[in-house]
């Protein structure tokens, strides 16, 4: 039986930005079938390897229960990715808060409510 306690993922990281980039093809044909100009929203959508982070971090918050972490417990889920796949580190910093003007960005949705 695997161990569920680890935090490695299913995939490599090639497998999991190759499913993250299908999923953001996905999402600028859905906005572009529904005539936006691609110069307004393309910048407001996360990168391929964001999208990999946001898709780990989901998983991890799952296998915590599902409870919505804390501002901390973000910080340190987000810095683990980080040092587990360093390749991804730079899209950590951006969604730590680099780049606080992307809409799709929880952190910025909630201070907008």
């Amino acid at each position: 039986m695997p161990d569920t306690s680890s935090h490695e993922p299913r995939a490599s990281l090639e497998l999991m930005r190759a499913e993250a980039a299908d999923e953001l093809s996905v999402l600028v044909e859905e906005r572009l079938r529904h005539g936006e100009d691609p110069w307004e929203f393309m910048e407001d959508l996360p990168t391929v390897d964001e999208l990999v982070v946001l898709t780990l971090r989901a998983e991890r918050i799952a296998a915590d229960g599902g409870r919505r972490p804390s501002q901390n417990r973000h910080y340190r889920v987000l810095r683990q990715i980080a040092l587990d796949h360093p390749a991804l580190t730079r899209a950590v910093w951006r969604i730590l808060g680099s780049e606080p003007h992307r809409t799709w960005d929880a952190s910025v949705r909630a201070e907008a409510s």
